[in-house]
């Protein structure tokens, strides 16, 4: 009997590693189900897992491809019960595994700062789940507040601040299909004088630009890279932002914008102004990006709690 975690590789995914060793109330005995990725490969390699097929955003026609995968999994490893944080490989597996009485539970992802994705307004509709979010703010009867990702962090001044960036990452998480140009276009004049910068760039193209970019990178290398940077600046996307606190950075977080074909939808504002607001990263467009906030960023260091809080299911 085992507990099954499905996420989606990049951010959903790097919220449940983060929330997982805080969860009680299941058995930590596990069995991952994500996508097949460099990040995942690197964080997974001594874990139980299964490797299933992607499922794009709102790709429905996938969602039902991967149906059969869910039932075939859940039998295999005999589980007793399931936890999510989405996106759409959430509606795979989490309806199949309330039909079948398996205690299931979905929970947001802490992005959603004014109310639940497509995916969790899906499955809202679904008997037998159990709802959660990361922002009391929208809490009620059916989304119970449990807690965030980013709990526990907090940033303070260093007493020797860089006067120049030596060392610096870029990056733009694992999304699929959609570039954001127009943030390295401008980093890559801004950060001309830097030493070193590792430019994680996702599906931009920056051939013509001088930079040499990484599609992507493994997430020992990322996380590395990161630790001994002075400054880190990103897509506002919660698995890179996370990822860079952990590693003691205070980010610069710069949304995509689903109105230039950057995303989806623009709920990576959100997220951007939730962090800056907690004084744990900055906020800005690319079009008002300078080395001043640079060098503002860099000015701090984040500190994490060794004792976070416990999240009860």
């Amino acid at each position: 009997m085992t507990t099954m975690l499905v996420a989606s590789s990049g951010g959903h995914f790097t919220q449940l590693t983060e929330l997982w060793p805080r969860i009680k109330g299941v058995n930590s005995e596990c069995v991952w189900v994500t996508f097949d990725s460099p990040q995942t490969r690197s964080l997974l390699k001594d874990q139980q897992v299964e490797y299933v097929p992607y499922i794009k955003p709102r790709g429905l026609s996938s969602v039902i491809r991967n149906v059969p995968q869910a039932f075939k999994l859940v039998r295999k490893y005999k589980v007793e019960s399931v936890i999510s944080t989405g996106s759409a490989i959430a509606l795979a597996y989490l309806p199949y595994s309330a039909v079948r009485g398996i205690p299931t539970h979905y929970i947001e992802s802490a992005t959603r700062v004014e109310g639940p994705s497509v995916t969790g307004k899906a499955l809202s509709r679904v008997p037998g789940i159990k709802f959660y979010n990361q922002h009391e703010s929208w809490a009620n009867e059916q989304w119970k507040f449990l807690g965030s990702v980013f709990d526990g962090f907090s940033a303070e001044p260093l007493e020797q601040k860089p006067t120049r960036i030596r060392r610096a990452v870029v990056s733009v998480g694992t999304m699929e299909d959609y570039s954001f140009r127009e943030f390295f276009v401008r980093l890559a004049d801004i950060l001309s004088e830097a030493d070193s910068v590792l430019w994680q760039t996702g599906s931009t193209d920056v051939s013509d630009l001088n930079i040499d970019g990484k599609e992507v990178v493994p997430a020992h290398e990322l996380e590395q890279a990161m630790r001994e940077a002075d400054v880190v600046i990103a897509h506002a996307g919660t698995g890179t932002a996370l990822t860079s606190l952990r590693m003691g950075k205070r980010p610069i977080l710069v949304p995509r914008d689903s109105s230039h074909g950057q995303h989806i939808d623009d709920h990576q504002f959100q997220t951007a102004s939730l962090l800056d607001n907690m004084g744990l990263a900055l906020s800005r467009k690319t079009e008002h990006l300078t080395k001043a906030d640079l060098l503002e960023a860099a000015g701090y260091k984040v500190l994490r709690s060794e004792t976070p809080k416990l999240l009860h299911l």
